[in-house]
């Protein structure tokens, strides 16, 4: 049976991995994420069916990071429609996530919302006309909503860390504000981009939180069909930063990693999938988490491909 495979294949998967000598590094330039155990694996797995399957620290909470852009930005396109993509771009970036040069090159326009730069673009848009209280309410309570559960929320000595620290993103947007890119004050985006990406949740969260994403008939219908298909084409091409094309070619799903060592990774149709190892490679991506989602999609033969 293919519940008793899933099952099985993760029980090994995160056998294997607790095995795993070289790590990653964890994403130290965050004082609060720096403290963080890299020994710690977690992975999730829920159905279209609605079966959920775990195993490791899927119960420990971990910092969502840019796993939360998918979010903002299924938001913000509710909100404002095609006209957002005027203010932020649709291509892969081939730079770093957090590049001042290509924002420079091409006049203060992100080349993709998954990039820092693009993400502030994203946020200033859900954010517009609004109090930052209002709009990160309304981005906690999308995810909420998302997994069906009320029990996700921002960590507080994340945000104030990543806020205190967090010099290169107020570079972008006030190069971003330079280029009339952003619609409010740049430390008021921020201030809202930073407590988003604190948001905090378990595995088994996260691949509740992805269902909207799977296309399928079961959980919430949160995004209609057609936004979906562009919600994973963005993860797919975009996801992983400059790794973005490793990862299509060893993993072979639309997904998104974040700096909390969070992986997001949808088979769209028959499962959301949620992997967490805090050790990060070169680009800023799960190093263990994007080796257990490649095992996994070959040995369920998972692959959009």
């Amino acid at each position: 049976m293919i519940p008793n495979r899933i099952q099985t294949c993760l029980d090994q998967i995160t056998k294997d991995m607790a095995t795993r000598a070289d790590r990653g590094v964890v994403a130290d330039y965050i004082p609060e994420l720096a403290q963080i155990d890299p020994h710690q694996f977690a992975i999730s797995v829920v159905t279209a069916e609605g079966q959920t399957y775990c195993a490791g620290d899927c119960q420990v909470g971990f910092s969502a990071q840019s796993i939360t852009k998918v979010f903002t930005l299924a938001i913000a396109l509710g909100r404002s429609g095609d006209q957002l993509w005027q203010r932020v771009g649709r291509e892969p970036s081939g730079t770093a996530f957090n590049s001042i040069v290509q924002l420079e090159n091409e006049n203060g326009r992100p080349r993709n919302p998954f990039m820092n730069a693009g993400a502030i673009v994203t946020t200033d848009e859900v954010l517009a006309g609004r109090e930052p209280k209002q709009a990160l309410a309304e981005i906690v309570g999308f995810v909420q909503a998302a997994a069906g559960d009320n029990d996700i929320h921002i960590n507080e000595s994340v945000a104030r860390s990543e806020q205190a620290h967090g010099h290169r993103n107020f570079a972008l947007a006030h190069f971003l504000a330079d280029h009339s890119n952003l619609k409010n004050a740049p430390e008021m985006t921020l201030g809202t981009y930073f407590h988003q990406c604190a948001i905090e949740l378990t595995t088994q969260q996260l691949a509740r939180a992805g269902r909207f994403l799977m296309g399928a008939k079961h959980g919430p219908r949160l995004v209609a069909k057609p936004r979906v298909r562009r919600l994973n084409a963005m993860m797919m091409t975009c996801g992983h930063y400059d790794g973005s094309g490793e990862f299509a070619f060893r993993v072979g799903l639309p997904a998104k990693s974040g700096v909390g060592g969070g992986i997001l990774a949808i088979v769209p149709g028959v499962a959301s999938i949620a992997v967490w190892s805090p050790g990060l490679d070169h680009n800023g991506n799960s190093k263990l988490g994007t080796e257990a989602l490649e095992r996994l999609a070959h040995e369920m033969d998972w692959s959009v491909f």
